[in-house]
C-alpha cells in the first residue's frame, strides 16, 4: 500500500493572482482543502516540501496527514494539481478532506511483470493504459498494480476483466479495455489497431469539480 505523507501547512487570508503570485515568491503554495460537508478552507504549504514529496511519488494522487498550523492533524487526498503551462510548476493544489472510511478515485501506475511468452519468440510489447484508475479506501490505496504477463502469446492482448486487483480496489474501466499487447516486430500499427478494436486505450482521467482559490 501507498505510504501516508505529512505535510506542514498554514491558514491563508490572501486571495487574488497578485496576492497568490506574492505567496508564491515567498515560498508558498497556495491550496484549498474541501470536503465532508466541511466549508472551503483556504491553505498554503510549503512550495519546496511539496515539490520533493510529489518527486518521491509515483503518482499525483496522494494521501497526505496535513498539520495545519493552530488546527492539528488532518487527513486528505491530493485531489488536483494545477501547474504552470510552461515550466510545470505546481501552481496550486487542492486537498480532499477524507477519513478512514471515505472511498477516493485515483490514477495508478501500471507496472507489468515478467517477459511475455510471445516477447521471447521474438515479438514486442506494448502497454496501453500507462495509468488505471481505481476506487478504495485510503489505507487501501496502492502505489501501484502490477500486472503479470508472462503467458501472453504473440497477437495476445491483455484486459482489465482478466487481472486480480489488490484486496479493497476495483477499477473503473470497463472489463474489455486493453492493458496491453503482443505483436510481431514492425507490426506496431496493426497492434495498435487491435487494441483499439478491444475496447481502447489509455486511462481515464479522475475528475473533481475545482472550487475558487
Amino acid at each position: 500500500m501507498a505510504k501516508k505523507q505529512s505535510l506542514k501547512a498554514a491558514l491563508r487570508a490572501r486571495t487574488g493572482s497578485g496576492k497568490l503570485n506574492q505567496m508564491r515568491r515567498e515560498g508558498w503554495l497556495p491550496s484549498v482543502i474541501y470536503g465532508r460537508g466541511t466549508e472551503n478552507q483556504n491553505l498554503k504549504v510549503d512550495a519546496k516540501a511539496f515539490s520533493e514529496m510529489l518527486a518521491g511519488s509515483s503518482s499525483e494522487n496522494i494521501v497526505v496527514n496535513l498539520d495545519i498550523e493552530d488546527m492539528g492533524t488532518r487527513m486528505a487526498f491530493l485531489q488536483a494539481v494545477h501547474h504552470a503551462p510552461l515550466s510545470g510548476k505546481p501552481l496550486h493544489v487542492d486537498f480532499l478532506s477524507i477519513d478512514e472510511n471515505t472511498e477516493i478515485t485515483a490514477n495508478i501506475p501500471v507496472h507489468l511483470v515478467g517477459e511475455a511468452a510471445g516477447v521471447k519468440a521474438g515479438g514486442l510489447i506494448e502497454l496501453y493504459l500507462h495509468m488505471v484508475e481505481v476506487v478504495c479506501l485510503p489505507n487501501d490505496l496502492p502505489e501501484a498494480v502490477e500486472f503479470d504477463v508472462t503467458h501472453l502469446n504473440e497477437g495476445d492482448s491483455l484486459h482489465i476483466s482478466e487481472v486480480t486487483f489488490p484486496a479493497g480496489v476495483r477499477p473503473t474501466h470497463a472489463p474489455e479495455v486493453t492493458i496491453a499487447h503482443v505483436g510481431k516486430q514492425g507490426s506496431g500499427e496493426e497492434a495498435a489497431a487491435e487494441a483499439e478494436a478491444a475496447g481502447g486505450a489509455g486511462g481515464a482521467e479522475a475528475t473533481a469539480e475545482t472550487p475558487a482559490a
